[in-house]
């Protein structure tokens, strides 16, 4: 049998823009609402059936980690029930209010379809190849963004990469997000941390988890939606598993899909209040915290965070999360994570290097995928803090396309003035 097919393929270039998105999670979304409203024509590409990511077709259970300022404000406030509940997902009305918030801005949304290539000239993108229903298409952009949470562009261009954790590229572990209902919120537990622990009648719940779930599920985490009885659970767990692989996130989600109904079993066992719950709805998406880092032109670190640093070239401002890392070996908590525990309570900025590819130009980083070390990944991962560096880079890829210059020649003040003019705050 052939080892390689050899192809001749003619891709018909049908649309040109000046900013095309790849990715529609919060980074992505928010990267696009704001290049059109800069007066950029934009396009959004997403592989799913809808924008959001985890947040809508992941169904995350609430916005974890702060931002003051910003973007995400305006997410929040058009998206929450009530000001008690503003933190907390409804990912059905959030999906809808994020679909409003690109149709009013203007940008075209392409979805069900695959970003696959870039198109290059020397160490310049130029374009994107994309494959959908309708076949092998280009899209041709004066600047192109990256925020696909893996960062399959990028990486395809050319761009330089750490796979996972410094030294033997592990990655944290995957989940499925689910809901059950049938839960009494008089009496219920919420464990919300691995560091939550709550005595129960049978014992404490997170031992209870380790010694009846089966590894590497183990951990109990569940969070109140907004609506009555449902309950979100962060549960189900698969470790060593690449996300830029398919057979992997295959194994994933067939893995975590087995677990899901050896939780609620344990859930009406052992958890007050969930004596009657039943699996409601799980994710379509999995839950995927780390692949690529990127090589910037610079590379946030751990200290960085701990020291609240304030760059002069600060184009993401009042970040805080801690060191959520979760086990790679297991169920909870890494041995380099934090959560209560984490001591440093004001927030910090992240510079705008870190979202600028040290080689590769016409090409801006955004989200979970930008430049920094493993441990500092798992404190800006977090959706606020990514819904603000889409943001960032919508107003430094506007600049570029309105002068005619390079990404990583716009002035970093020019970007910090209009952030400004939008209620960001340093």
């Amino acid at each position: 049998m052939d080892k390689f097919i050899k192809e001749t393929i003619e891709t018909p270039v049908v649309a040109e823009y000046d900013v095309i998105v790849v990715g529609g999670g919060p980074a992505g979304f928010s990267a696009a609402v704001c290049a059109a409203r800069e007066g950029a024509k934009t396009c959004i590409i997403e592989q799913c059936g809808g924008v959001g990511g985890v947040a809508t077709s992941g169904l995350m259970s609430h916005w974890t980690g702060h931002t003051k300022g910003g973007f995400y404000e305006e997410i929040l406030d058009r998206s929450c029930d009530s000001a008690e509940q503003r933190y907390v997902i409804h990912p059905d009305k959030l999906h809808g209010v994020m679909l409003e918030m690109l149709l009013e801005a203007g940008v075209e949304i392409r979805l069900y379809t695959f970003a696959v290539a870039p198109v290059m000239e020397g160490t310049k993108i130029k374009g994107v190849i994309i494959e959908s229903k309708t076949g092998r298409e280009a899209l041709m952009g004066k600047v192109i963004i990256d925020a696909s949470g893996d960062g399959d562009i990028a990486a395809r261009a050319g761009a330089e990469y750490q796979l996972g954790r410094e030294g033997d590229a592990i990655m944290q572990p995957m989940t499925l997000m689910f809901k059950v209902g049938g839960v009494d919120f008089d009496r219920a537990i919420f464990p919300g941390s691995f560091e939550s622990l709550v005595d129960v009648p049978a014992g404490e719940i997170q031992a209870l988890a380790r010694a009846n779930l089966p590894s590497p599920a183990g951990h109990v985490l569940l969070y109140k939606s907004t609506l009555p009885g449902v309950v979100t659970c962060n549960m189900t767990n698969v470790i060593n598993v690449d996300g830029t692989k398919s057979m992997d996130l295959t194994k994933a989600q067939i893995v975590c899909r087995q677990q899901i109904p050896l939780i609620v079993d344990f859930l009406r066992k052992y958890a007050p209040g969930y004596e009657n719950c039943y699996l409601l709805s799980a994710a379509a998406q999995i839950g995927v915290r780390e692949t690529r880092h990127f090589k910037g032109l610079y590379t946030l670190n751990e200290n960085d965070i701990l020291e609240a640093k304030v760059f002069p070239d600060w184009v993401v401002t009042r970040a805080h999360f801690n060191f959520d890392i979760h086990n790679t070996k297991g169920a909870g908590l890494d041995d380099n994570g934090c959560q209560h525990k984490f001591t440093q309570k004001k927030g910090y900025t992240i510079p705008y290097g870190c979202f600028v590819p040290e080689k590769i130009d016409g090409l801006l980083f955004a989200g979970r995928i930008i430049s920094g070390t493993h441990k500092a990944h798992s404190n800006y991962r977090v959706m606020p803090i990514c819904a603000n560096m889409g943001q960032s880079v919508a107003i430094a890829a506007s600049i570029a396309v309105k002068r005619g210059i390079e990404v990583r020649d716009v002035p970093v003040a020019d970007i910090q003035a209009r952030l400004l003019e939008l209620g960001v705050e340093v």
